[in-house]
């Protein structure tokens, strides 16, 4: 994939006329003065950064739980990866950095503890009420359940931000009205009846880079963690022939690297390619696209910043190999059984008795709520734990706690 090395931005500060502009944004929910210091994009960046949900990120899974070792990613350390790619990407296309930076940063805090497996198992238990996805839990957490300022729930962010946090992997709904990937969760149709994302169209190109970073960032770290942990061997990488090419570059360059640093520069490596190849499809799209606003990313009826298709091939590749080898690890796969017992032996000890859930702002105002709104609180109170919250809590409720090394 060739750049136009012409157009690239490289912190010039210029934004391109398809740019989202912080200071002709949709605005918040709920008004406020603007500032004399800061964009509003600036804004929505540092509030997710204050946040007790993007602390919270520190003590969640990405892949290995974090009593595995000190050295490996957790959601907090993928989120700022996904930040620093995002940021790049944005600036080489001469976007709103804040922006891309803001939707990375939020991306994943609707995740629960333990990653994937505890998204699944609380799933299951609320599937009665209408399920649990963690792009939704993401919007709850921005516009309800963080607790911080006088005038309203939430963080009152732009509409651009809410906008990126919602659909940043694509459209919600075809123009037809149907799920793009089947029903659209509830909260999402709720808050849009208050206030319109317009979740049947694409979401700026700043959204767009933070959710390609997001799949760059999880590729690329989840095979280090992986090569650390003994699941992965620099064998298994070379069942995919961009890894084997990589791992052929830094020989010829390093015969005699210790095992460390030619994974770091493999790695290294894989993350410049793919970025460069993402600029490369993000530039063609938009000489053809011809975009003279951000309007007109929105109004195209595809994505602008993907893989172009051999990198996509490569994608897969590498997601076929790490599911294989890492994701379904019978060492992982034990974990993950112990992981959905814990989060659903707590979703069914606190809907049994929600005074278990001692710092939950509503627990001393649960009389007269229905069961569904009973639910859905305990979604929200364990989608909140960290990792090493929830095992406690468990511990604390029962004789035997499920051992997650």
């Amino acid at each position: 994939m060739t750049i136009d090395t012409g157009v690239l931005g490289f912190g010039s500060g210029e934004r391109a006329v398809y740019a989202a502009n912080p200071w002709a944004s949709r605005g918040r929910m709920f008004p406020e003065e603007v500032s004399l210091t800061r964009s509003e994009f600036q804004r929505d960046r540092d509030r997710i950064v204050h946040t007790t949900a993007f602390r919270r990120l520190k003590h969640k899974t990405q892949v290995f739980i974090s009593p595995d070792g000190d050295h490996y990613r957790t959601r907090l350390t993928h989120t700022i990866e996904v930040a620093q790619i995002a940021r790049a990407l944005a600036r080489a296309l001469k976007l709103d950095e804040d922006l891309a930076e803001g939707v990375a940063l939020v991306h994943d805090f609707g995740h629960t503890p333990f990653g994937h497996t505890g998204e699944d198992a609380l799933d299951e238990m609320l599937k009665p009420y209408g399920g649990f996805d963690h792009n939704a839990q993401s919007l709850r957490v921005v516009t309800k359940l963080e607790r911080r300022y006088a005038e309203f729930d939430g963080l009152n962010l732009t509409w651009e931000s809410l906008e990126g946090l919602v659909k940043h992997n694509g459209p919600l709904l075809t123009k037809t009205g149907e799920g793009t990937r089947g029903p659209v969760p509830q909260p999402i149709l709720d808050y849009c009846q208050l206030h319109d994302l317009e979740i049947a169209s694409y979401a700026s190109l700043e959204a767009q880079v933070a959710a390609i970073a997001d799949d760059i960032a999880y590729n690329t770290h989840d095979i280090d963690d992986g090569l650390r942990s003994g699941l992965l061997t620099f064998d298994m990488l070379e069942d995919v022939p961009f890894l084997a090419g990589l791992m052929a570059d830094v020989r010829e360059r390093y015969p005699h690297l210790e095992a460390s640093r030619f994974a770091y520069e493999v790695t290294r490596r894989q993350i410049t390619r793919m970025v460069e190849d993402v600029i490369g499809v993000s530039q063609d799209n938009l000489k053809k696209l011809k975009p003279e606003s951000a309007g007109d990313i929105r109004a195209a009826d595809y994505v602008i910043s993907t893989f172009s298709a051999d990198m996509a091939e490569t994608d897969r590749c590498i997601k076929k190999l790490l599911f294989s080898r890492i994701y379904r690890h019978p060492d992982i796969m034990r974990i993950r059984a112990g992981a959905t017992q814990i989060v659903q032996d707590l979703f069914r000890a606190y809907m049994d008795d929600p005074s278990l859930m001692r710092s939950h702002y509503w627990v001393n105002h649960i009389s007269g709520l229905g069961e569904a709104a009973r639910a859905r609180h305990v979604g929200d109170y364990l989608a909140g734990m960290t990792d090493t919250y929830a095992i406690k809590a468990h511990g604390e409720l029962f004789d035997q706690t499920p051992d997650l090394r």
